[in-house]
């Protein structure tokens, strides 16, 4: 099997997902489906498969998917971290369709994806970066998703950023900071990015101190969500900026700043913990957590 982190053989995750797509199609688009799988696992001509995938949404429609919880913990057993209970009907056909040509030569399947990619539309767009968990060869595929965190269309930003397990998986740290910073420049809720705890660093630490310390100057407010890759990094002039944090009005910021104060080791902050223990004490008696506060703050945009 070409690397990849499933659990499972390509030709058994098609299986798979064909079983998931009977139960939401009617006989037409089904069939239609399972013929047009069949015609591209023996060999069809480069037309044949952009055609075919242009074409999904006419024969299954873009009804959201709906998968059962026990579809979706098979998901997440094929492969950690894959949702595609989030995804509409058409976007896991046009993933069956991908995976339909995987079967052959490398370099030709990596062609063929590539000028996919290129030639898509947007809701093309959406439906492959929304694959990458599960596609092959996915260490081939780091500046292709890379790329689509460039994208000025939300939707496709989304589809690398959020409910995806690939980017904590393979983009490098300059990759993975940028999607955070755009993230939050964009609005996009933090608390969807899959590893955003595990891949905290420094650097984007600095980044998204640099980035309040400009919406402040700015007369604009700060997402909650910036501190949580900060916390564990607070020292210094951040333990400052968290303390005016705390200052503020709003009790989720309020909430936002001794979390991510708590997440820190150096001894300044422990001071300042201290200062607040009763809205500590609060919090985990409430067991409010930053995907709470990440709810929260979406609600507020």
């Amino acid at each position: 099997m070409p690397d990849s982190q499933l659990n499972i053989t390509i030709p058994e995750l098609r299986k798979t997902i064909l079983t998931w797509l009977e139960s939401h199609l009617d006989e037409e688009g089904f069939n239609w489906i399972r013929k047009t799988v069949d015609e591209l696992k023996d060999g069809a001509e480069d037309w044949q498969f952009f055609s075919s995938f242009s074409a999904v949404p006419r024969y299954t429609g873009k009804q959201e998917l709906d998968l059962s919880d026990t579809q979706q913990n098979t998901a997440e057993e094929i492969r950690n971290g894959w949702k595609p209970g989030r995804w509409r009907v058409d976007q896991l056909g046009r993933t069956l369709l991908i995976l339909s040509i995987a079967d052959g030569d490398k370099g030709t399947f990596l062609e063929r994806l590539e000028k996919t990619f290129v030639s898509a539309d947007m809701g093309e767009s959406v439906a492959l970066y929304q694959a990458l968990p599960i596609l092959p060869y996915p260490e081939a595929l780091k500046e292709r998703g890379a790329e689509g965190i460039r994208s000025n269309m939300t939707s496709v930003f989304n589809a690398v950023a959020l409910h995806n397990p690939y980017p904590a998986d393979y983009f490098d740290e300059g990759a993975w900071n940028q999607l955070v910073l755009k993230a939050l420049f964009v609005q996009s809720p933090l608390y969807q990015i899959q590893g955003l705890d595990q891949r905290a660093n420094q650097t984007l630490a600095d980044m998204l101190v640099d980035y309040a310390h400009e919406r402040w100057a700015a007369g604009r407010t700060v997402s909650p969500e910036l501190w949580r890759p900060v916390g564990p990094f607070a020292e210094g002039s951040v333990v400052k900026d968290l303390a005016k944090v705390l200052e503020d009005d709003d009790p989720v910021q309020q909430q936002a700043g001794i979390l991510a104060l708590s997440a820190s080791s150096d001894q300044q902050t422990e001071q300042l913990v201290e200062q607040h223990r009763e809205l500590l004490d609060e919090i985990r008696s409430q067991q409010i957590t930053w995907d709470e506060i990440g709810e929260k703050a979406e609600a507020y945009r």
